[in-house]
């Protein structure tokens, strides 16, 4: 059944026959055979074709949702069967939303791999709801997020603490300003933030419920859009202090002084699973380790570390 799941999520995937054989490694009649054998035995067919395309029909998108699932708990489960008798190693997957996976993450996954050199992980950059979503679908181990979890079943465990600042261009008429101001003051500015389903955008809407402001909002979908939009003066933004410490000290983004801010939230872990692979195990106590601030701080570049 297992090699039936898979031959089927890559022909849904890829959206033929023949670029699914491929990827496999099979020839396409063999591909052919392991779909029909499998749709006799779900009793219905699965996948509309044509001479165009291969679709999912609406029997098949139910059947690909859970065989995802299957196939993640499957192969979780033969690792951690592996895992017993092996010494730390292995994929490992991990998914992070934007401001934790583009800016922190990359410097964990260093100091992982100088102490467990046999781990491979992938890594995954998704916002908030997107990564939870893996995690609860078994599609990755580890899931790190910005923010809370409406709706869900996962358990939250907060590892550390975030300071989330408002920037403006180096060029803004605000930037020289050295007093603390009000909020309200920046209340007739344009503010860029994230999509909804992102911890950043949940930050930012937060900032506005405690200053009551109804700005003008303009959307992007990353941290690093947003950065370079307020740098060529098109509004201001809150961001992560993980987010904007490279450009604070090179000088194109400037932090105001405003009253009420930093606003704290808290990056946390989340998992499926009560069952760990040794790499995971050795991953989540490297981020719950009392020294991971200075770990990070390690391996950042001499000439930009504070």
């Amino acid at each position: 059944m297992e090699q039936k799941l898979e031959v089927f999520v890559k022909v849904a995937e890829k959206e033929s026959f023949s670029r699914a054989a491929e990827e496999l490694h099979m020839t396409q009649p063999a591909v052919s055979q392991y779909i029909q054998q499998f749709e006799r035995e779900m009793g219905t067919k699965l996948l509309e074709r044509s001479n165009k395309y291969v679709r999912l029909n609406k029997a098949g998108e139910i059947v690909y949702h859970h065989a995802k699932e299957i196939i993640g708990l499957y192969t979780k489960m033969q690792r951690l069967v592996d895992d017993v008798t092996n010494k730390t190693s292995g994929p490992l997957s991990i998914g992070a939303s934007y401001t934790f996976g583009e800016y922190v993450l990359p410097h964990i996954i260093a100091h992982t791999l100088e102490k467990y050199p046999l781990i491979k992980p992938t890594i995954t950059i998704g916002n908030t709801k997107e990564i939870a979503e893996l995690v609860t679908g078994n599609q990755l181990d580890i899931g790190i997020i910005e923010g809370g979890l409406r709706n869900s079943k996962l358990k939250l465990e907060p590892f550390l603490e975030d300071e989330m600042y408002v920037v403006v261009s180096s060029n803004h008429r605000l930037a020289t300003i050295k007093k603390e101001i009000v909020c309200s003051e920046l209340a007739n500015e344009t503010w860029i933030v994230r999509e909804n389903g992102s911890g950043t955008r949940e930050a930012t809407e937060h900032v506005f419920q405690l200053f009551g402001i109804s700005p003008t909002v303009m959307k992007f979908g990353s941290n690093q859009l947003i950065k370079e939009s307020v740098e060529a003066g098109l509004g201001v933004s809150l961001l992560s202090q993980w987010a904007t410490r490279k450009e604070v000290e090179l000088g194109t983004l400037k932090i105001l002084k405003v009253k009420g801010l930093p606003f704290k939230r808290q990056f946390s872990i989340i998992v499926q699973t009560p069952f760990h692979t040794k790499s995971m195990d050795s991953f989540l106590n490297l981020l719950r380790a009392d020294d991971l601030l200075s770990n990070i701080e390690k391996d950042r570049p001499k000439q930009i570390q504070s």
